[in-house]
């Protein structure tokens, strides 16, 4: 445990580096989750708990739905208040990674639906307010059906145009989004902002750096944990995260300030505020490239958002170059990767807003 543990250990630098993956106590997710840890009774908390300002110009709702898996899936659905009668272009929107829909990715949506579509924010499998059993569990292939699960629920709306629907990713959900929009072709446009590519830091390290050696040691070590788990019959977990030592990158100190700060994104749900995942929980990302069909999601459009000054911009730049025209990568000037979680002056929802008008007709 105490290698697995260390800093100097690829999978935890790795999921430190996307600000994930990190444990959750607990005593603490039973008092602050209404959500039923064994799955899919949930309970769902119904006043405004959001990281944000609730707008007066949209309607919010708390809705649930399940997935492909029978994980059932907990969302905040926001509807422009003057839609009328009339069938609105739908957006779908998640992440970031260890987040919950209460942050950025309600922001997003709110935000969004006072531009005039209607959009669903919600939580992942195993998070938040959703189902799905061990906690704090995160998968390649469940957290791509969770957006094609919600894009089978918002689609059935009689609000919504289901042919006119597209996709937000957020930071770590930026990467799942294109895997997810790569094979579910009823996504016309998807954007993914300050994005990750989840499997490509888990399986190589920040900026590339692991060696075949040092994967090969890290699976090792995981393969030992299972048999911990096994044995226990529940899974360990990471450290509390976002707990800062001193000494830490800039980035890691930017991830605190978000997710920590009461004034600005802390939410007791969010595993990056209150806790952390099991430390097997990246294992699956390893061997799963999220990138691999980026292409095929042609000739839908992409608009790539990343900060100018963010450490994870090497990402972006990276789906870009993979992925088939039309594709757009947009800069934002000054920018830190967290920048782009909730500081408003920064994210471009205009642009979002004419791209998804252009493109979801």
């Amino acid at each position: 445990m105490t290698t697995l543990l260390s800093r100097k250990n690829f999978i935890q630098s790795a999921i430190v580096a996307c600000a994930t993956l990190c444990v959750g106590v607990p005593s603490v997710l039973a008092q602050t989750s209404p959500a039923s840890i064994g799955g899919n009774t949930l309970h769902l908390t119904q006043e405004w708990d959001k990281t944000f300002p609730k707008s007066n110009k949209v309607d919010h709702q708390k809705v649930s739905f399940k997935n492909r898996y029978g994980i059932t899936l907990a969302a905040d659905l926001y509807l422009p208040k003057n839609r009328g009668n009339q069938r609105l272009a739908a957006l779908v929107v998640g992440g970031p990674f260890g987040a919950v829909k209460e942050q950025s990715s309600g922001l997003y949506a709110q935000t969004m639906a006072e531009r005039g579509f209607v959009t669903l924010a919600f939580d992942p499998s195993y998070t938040g307010e959703s189902g799905g059993a061990p906690r704090h569990v995160a998968s390649p292939d469940i957290n791509t059906e969770d957006f094609s699960a919600a894009v089978d629920f918002v689609g059935l709306h009689a609000s919504v145009d289901r042919e006119r629907i597209g996709i937000i990713g957020v930071c770590g959900w930026g990467g799942i989004a294109l895997n997810a929009v790569a094979a579910d072709k009823r996504v016309k446009a998807v954007v993914a902002s300050t994005m990750y590519d989840m499997s490509r830091v888990m399986s190589k390290g920040y900026n590339d750096s692991v060696t075949p050696e040092q994967r090969a040691q890290t699976l090792e070590q995981l393969g030992q944990q299972r048999w911990k788990d096994a044995e226990s019959g529940s899974p360990a977990m990471f450290p509390m995260f976002n707990v800062l030592k001193g000494g830490e990158p800039q980035f890691m100190v930017d991830y605190a300030d978000y997710y920590k700060s009461k004034q600005r994104g802390f939410h007791p749900r969010a595993i990056n505020s209150n806790g952390s995942w099991t430390i097997t929980s990246g294992l699956s990302f390893m061997n799963a490239p999220l990138m691999t069909h980026i292409a095929e999601i042609s000739p839908r459009p992409i608009l790539l958002i990343h900060g100018e000054k963010a450490h994870s911009r090497y990402f972006a730049e990276a789906a870009y170059a993979a992925a088939a025209e039309p594709k757009e990568l947009m800069i934002i000037k000054g920018a830190s990767h967290i920048d782009l979680y909730d500081q408003v002056d920064k994210i471009p929802f205009d642009k979002m807003a004419d791209f998804f008008g252009k493109n979801l007709k």
